[in-house]
């Protein structure tokens, strides 16, 4: 492929879409970014494919990688369900392919940002790993003898996994998953729960460690639940590693140390997997969508 060709990287989230002009280094050439277009209730396909052809104006692209919230079918490029987007059995693919005629892929959104991690991000070099982003919600995306599980887009959601069977009512409808005790929202929630405080966010919750007991309370019931899910995924898929991301991992060793300790402590004969933080940050979105742009273009 000659040095002058690039690929565009567009991450679509329910509020804005993100796009960027990637060179073969992964750098961006150029960005964007644009409140996302709905009609209706119904998130415009359209305005994907007008910045993908608005950042290929006058430059030799190659192909498009888009990275999807919602249940995703990696494989076909359709997404079955975007809650946030208002969509159901888009063929997201086909449609932007058509409208710029370019090569393209379509992959969830944790999975992309996994895709990034364990190529150039904390996750290099390893064939059995896990990425967690703890964030509003919480999904993973597993890699097992380096492929990616997908299963038509039904992997990784280890946010719903039920870790508290008598716990709060997750959004999902179920009792008790995951998400309910350690998704960011939980920890404000909980936290005004237990003491009829208001608090913004869980990064208001981790400030308050040194100085609150009800702080670390709740802290160290969202560790223990993010140690049970783990627990569980360690046993099932053996990573030898698993990288922390997502907003709450912004805290640092606040959370990863004891969520290390604790997963530790709980194993026996499984896989013992380094624990460590995101190295890519808000960016593992934007580069796992250029890495997913190159394999479009390299396609045969």
């Amino acid at each position: 492929m000659a040095a002058d060709q690039h690929v565009v990287a567009v991450d679509v989230g329910g509020t804005s879409i993100k796009a960027a002009l990637v060179d073969r280094d992964l750098r961006a050439v150029e960005t964007l970014r644009e409140p996302t277009r709905r009609v209706g209730e119904v998130a415009d396909v359209g305005q994907i494919a007008e910045l993908v052809n608005r950042l290929g104006a006058g430059h030799d692209v190659v192909g498009a990688g888009v990275a999807v919230p919602g249940v995703v079918d990696d494989e076909l490029g359709l997404v079955r369900t975007a809650v946030n987007l208002g969509w159901h059995d888009v063929p997201l693919r086909a449609e932007l392919e058509s409208a710029t005629s370019v090569p393209l892929l379509v992959r969830h959104d944790v999975r992309t940002g996994g895709l990034a991690e364990f190529t150039v991000g904390a996750g290099k070099g390893a064939a059995d790993a896990m990425f967690l982003p703890v964030g509003t919600g919480i999904a993973a995306a597993v890699q097992v003898d380096g492929a990616m599980l997908g299963a038509s887009g039904y992997a990784g959601e280890i946010g719903h996994l039920i870790v508290d069977p008598g716990g709060a009512v997750c959004g999902c409808g179920a009792r008790g998953c995951l998400e309910t005790l350690a998704a960011a929202p939980a920890f404000a929630r909980r936290y005004a729960e237990r003491t009829g405080r208001t608090i913004t966010d869980a990064a208001g919750v981790a400030g308050l460690l040194a100085t609150d007991p009800d702080a670390r309370a709740v802290w160290r019931d969202a560790v223990d639940a993010l140690a049970t899910a783990l627990q569980a995924a360690v046993t099932l898929f053996g990573p030898s590693v698993i990288v922390i991301g997502g907003g709450v991992a912004e805290a640092g060793e606040a959370l990863i140390a004891p969520l290390r300790e604790e997963l530790l402590n709980r194993l026996q004969f499984q896989r013992r997997p380094d624990v460590v933080r995101a190295a890519l940050g808000q960016d593992a979105g934007r580069v796992g969508a250029a890495l997913l742009g190159w394999q479009a273009a390299d396609k045969p």
